[in-house]
């Protein structure tokens, strides 16, 4: 069978070729470039718990480790402590939060110092440390700082992942990196699809599906003539990347109203984001509209800020690289079209009130994988694909929603916020929910509504995770005995069914796996419609002992049932996977013919 061609080569389009490759299935990615990608300090990214869990799987590197080598390169990850928010009486706080920075940092080098190696490498866990502010905007006034300890994300520049990730492209069998080929034109059969692409490599390439990962201005979505709706420049930040000592060295800060404000109105929220070797990288929120932001405004406010913070005149630092990022809010209004397929970028923009856009495309390319795996290795599954932009899509829109909701309130100032009390604090535990990936804003996204999701039954038993969301990261006793986390055994192509049982964890597996429920479970487990792998946990959140869990490729937890029940345990499996074959097949009959009738 023919390879998925990827159009794109950014962090989204390389991780769902390794995910592909992961599960035996080949893939052909189309990098318009040279192959290499420009190193920018200004240019960072911030992984969540679960996608940064999803690129150590697909690259190997012990992300959550000391610190890893790997291919020459260093990196080094700080122990980190969160801090609890404070707020003042006016509402003012500085909330330790990281925060995300838009993929598309444009705007050139204001000074460059050797070949950026050496900064770029590394990735910091950024704690975060709340700054009391003064009520009265005096410039005077200590920082107040209370401890209270809390998960940070990770953060790290941009070129670097993308560069771990093609390190481990390079070693992949089943991956071709086609650079310096531009697509141009895409052509759907029955059987697969061709795309024609342009440059020093450019030829015909054949393929069974295709996914657009190639960013805002997406060729494929245009080909497709999907349309992209939604709002322009919903904000504007000035971005610095600089090297200097704060006062909270590996901690992440964000500032509301800082008291400094000499440059004028617009000098509001600014954040900093700890990168490797005493870099960091400064944003400052712009006012609405399109005011040029000059060399001596972004050193003005450089300096300004570092000596608030430091209390003091402004410290030595060195200027690295300088940018503006503005942060679209933009959905597509189909994320499939026959074999055709968008992640990422292409598929949607968000980005403000610590929105994570390539958290999501991230979590796009693990949900694609495994559903086009299943696909590609066992035929169509019509009902199965549609679901990637039914669960995907509705995540998506609702994290747009709800940061469009909250913009006006968070952004807007006085009204309401001037008088109802305890409403900044409200408000403001909202953005920063955001940026440390928690509510409605920032917590990964569950498919309770997915066409997937098994119908209720008399069996199931309630568990901490709700259908549909992810499970938690618990010790496991895999099938050759071995401990591993839980999420391990993701992204393999196979179910996972683990059984909760108290006390398996003292003993070795070959004294209790033919012993009680095991033999029953293990046989149940053999005879569903999908490869399964069985697992063994001591304890899950909120389950009982006995309880078995059924999990996706993908770590969405498909149902939990009180015992074994092979009946109610085949049909959660078959569900998960898009229905019983005969459900799928009419489905891919009706779907071809639409599109006859569309062709017509």
């Amino acid at each position: 069978m023919d390879p998925v061609i990827i159009a794109g080569a950014g962090p989204v389009g390389l991780a769902l070729s390794l995910a592909l490759a992961r599960q035996e299935v080949p893939s052909v990615v189309l990098d318009e470039g040279p192959g290499k990608d420009e190193q920018r300090l200004a240019r960072t990214v911030v992984l969540r718990e679960d996608t940064a869990a999803l690129v150590e799987r697909l690259t190997g590197l012990p992300l959550a480790g000391a610190g890893f080598r790997w291919a020459g390169w260093r990196s080094m990850r700080r122990k980190q402590v969160m801090r609890e928010i404070r707020f003042d009486a006016a509402g003012s706080f500085a909330g330790a939060l990281d925060l995300d920075a838009d993929p598309e940092v444009s705007g050139s080098t204001a000074r460059e110092t050797g070949s950026g190696t050496a900064y770029g490498v590394h990735g910091a866990k950024g704690s975060a440390r709340a700054l009391k502010g003064s009520a009265q905007g005096s410039k005077g006034g200590a920082p107040d700082f209370t401890d209270a300890e809390l998960s940070a994300p990770l953060h790290l520049t941009q070129h670097t992942l993308t560069t771990a990730l093609r390190e481990a492209i390079a070693h992949e069998r089943l991956i071709k990196l086609a650079v310096n080929s531009r697509l141009v034109s895409v052509e759907q059969e029955t059987s697969g699809v061709t795309a024609h692409t342009r440059g020093s490599n450019g030829t015909w390439w054949r393929g069974s599906y295709l996914v657009g990962c190639d960013g805002p201005r997406s060729t494929v979505r245009k080909l497709q003539d999907i349309r992209f709706p939604g709002r322009t420049a919903v904000e504007r930040h000035a971005v610095a990347a600089l090297r200097t000592e704060l006062p909270w060295p590996g901690e992440a800060l964000l500032h509301r109203m800082p008291p400094w404000r000499t440059s004028g109105p617009s000098a509001g929220e600014v954040t900093a984001r700890p990168l490797a070797d005493d870099v960091w990288r400064l944003d400052w929120l712009l006012p609405p509209g399109k005011d040029l932001v000059t060399p001596d405004l972004l050193v003005t406010r450089v300096r300004e800020t570092l000596a608030g913070w430091s209390g003091g005149p402004t410290p030595p630092y060195e200027l690295l690289d300088t940018g503006v990022h503005t942060v679209h809010h933009r959905l597509a209004r189909r994320w499939r079209s026959g074999r055709v397929f968008l992640a990422g970028d292409a598929a949607h923009l968000l980005g403000a009130l610590g929105t994570q856009g390539l958290d999501e495309g991230l979590r796009d390319a693990d949900n694609l994988a495994w559903k086009l795996a299943v696909a590609w290795h066992h035929g169509p599954h019509e009902a199965l694909l549609d679901s990637y932009q039914v669960e995907r899509r509705a995540v998506v829109a609702a994290r747009l929603r709800a940061a469009d909701q909250a913009l006006p309130l968070l952004r807007g100032g006085g009204g309401l916020r001037a008088y109802v009390p305890g409403s900044a604090r409200g408000h403001d535990v909202m953005l920063t929910d955001g940026h440390l990936g928690r509510g409605p804003l920032g917590r990964p996204g569950t498919y309770a509504d997915s066409p997937l999701a098994p119908r209720p039954s008399e069996s199931e038993t309630p568990v901490d995770t709700a259908p549909g969301a992810p499970v938690v990261d618990v010790r496991v006793t895999a099938e050759d005995g071995t401990f591993v986390p839980l999420r391990d055994r993701l992204g393999r192509g196979v179910l996972l069914v683990v059984l909760i049982a108290p006390g398996t964890g003292v003993w070795e597996r070959k004294h209790w796996v033919t012993a009680g429920i095991m033999p029953r479970l293990a046989a149940a487990v053999t005879a569903l419609p999908h490869p399964a792998e069985l697992l063994v946990a001591e304890s899950y959140p909120g389950a009982a002992a006995h309880s078995v869990l059924l999990v996706r490729p993908d770590g969405h937890l498909v149902t939990a049932l009180s015992g074994v029940r092979p009946a109610d345990l085949y049909a959660a499996a078959e569900t998960a996977l898009g229905g019983p074959p005969g459900v799928a097949a009419e489905s891919e009959r009706e779907a071809r013919a639409d599109n006859t009738v569309r062709a017509g």
